[in-house]
This record gives structure tokens, C-alpha cells and sequence, in this order.
């Protein structure tokens, strides 16, 4: 990590926060980068979702599930958690909590801002800037992230988030369901899900 993003990491204090859709909220306007192959490439979180662990039907620690996936999860706060889905797409998650409070942040689009040269080379070049990291699957294909980085700390060298500019306004973030989760009943009904409605 190059040393001026030093000073603007996000506190290991803000993963340990047991109160995961608080944290959602809040990493809406960090700022996340990578370092692949001496290129930095990172963006601006403008949509999360929580996962809220074991009575979260939606999790994949619901009921205390421990798998050799699942595990990183119970980890402390402030590590990613990067997962296959459909066996296709890398999709990274920010664990929060202490340990063995499985509790997760889906990060599900940023706005790109460095590197982007890099990124539109990893995306194709007739994407167009609103289309780069505008899923969760995308975004990780935009800064690099395999399963490889999967328990990867995120004040490290490889992934980390710093604070954002400014404050975000209260009134400037959206909150709804989450998606594709329908499997999971009354908790799919959770308004976790938050997007920045100036990046919409």
C-alpha cells in the first residue's frame, strides 16, 4: 500500500462494530483500492448490503453453518471474505464484528476513480464508466479480486478502504431489500440494502 493511504484507513475499530447495517451504511463513500502488479485500482462503495450472521436466513452463516467457506466469517471484523457464486464471480464481503459473530457486508458497486485505464482493460473497452464496477461481480473483476484474496486484511497491501472526502448526507443514501435472495423469506424483506442516490 502505497504510504499516503496510511493515514486515511479506515480504524480496525470501525470492522469490530457489532452492529453490521450500521456498518453498511457507513462504508457508502469510502473509498476501496487494490495493488495487482504494482497498479492501484479503487473506487468510491456506493452500494452495500448486510448479512446479519446466524438468524440471518440470508447469510450463509445462518444457524451457525461452519464450513471450510464459511468460516472466515467468524473471524474478527476487518478482513474480506471473498466467495464463488455460481462458481463464476468472485464476490467480496467486509466481515464485521468480533470474532465469532459471522457478521458480513456485501459490497455490490463502485464508482470507479484510479487506475482506470487498468480497469477498463480488465472490463473491455466498450464498457461504458457507469457499467465498470456497477455489480458485485463486476466490481471485483474491475480491481482484481479473486477467492485468492479471500481473508485478505483490509488496512493491508493488497485490498484496504480509507475514509471518503466528506461525509455522505443522510439524505443522499437509499435503503431497500436486498437481492436475489428470495429463499430467504420474512429476511428478504430486510431493508439492507443501501446505494448512494447520486450514484443510481
Amino acid at each position: 500500500m502505497p504510504h499516503a493511504f496510511r493515514r486515511r484507513l479506515l480504524p480496525v475499530s470501525f470492522y469490530r462494530n457489532e452492529d453490521v447495517v450500521s456498518i453498511a451504511r457507513s462504508l457508502l463513500g469510502t473509498h476501496i483500492y487494490t495493488l495487482t502488479k504494482n497498479h492501484v485500482t479503487g473506487g468510491i462503495i456506493s452500494e452495500t448490503e448486510a448479512y446479519a450472521g446466524t438468524g440471518d436466513r440470508a447469510s450463509h452463516a445462518y444457524g451457525g453453518r461452519r464450513t471450510a467457506r464459511t468460516e472466515t466469517m467468524y473471524a474478527p471484523g476487518g478482513i474480506a471474505y471473498v466467495y464463488l457464486c455460481y462458481g463464476m464471480h468472485a464476490l467480496l464481503n467486509v466481515v464485521t464484528g468480533p470474532r465469532d459473530l459471522p457478521h458480513a457486508v456485501l459490497i455490490r458497486a463502485i464508482s470507479p476513480m484510479t487506475g482506470l485505464p487498468v480497469i477498463q482493460q480488465r472490463r473491455g473497452t466498450k464498457i461504458k464508466p457507469g457499467k465498470l464496477a456497477a455489480g458485485p461481480g463486476t466490481l471485483t473483476q474491475a480491481l482484481g479480486i479473486t477467492v485468492k484474496d479471500n481473508a485478505a486484511d483490509l488496512r493491508g497491501t493488497r485490498i484496504w478502504i480509507t475514509r471518503g472526502n466528506a461525509p455522505v448526507d443522510p439524505q443522499q443514501i437509499t435503503a431497500g431489500p436486498r437481492v436475489g435472495i428470495d429463499y430467504a423469506g420474512a429476511d428478504a424483506l430486510r431493508p439492507w440494502r443501501f446505494r448512494l442516490t447520486d450514484q443510481l
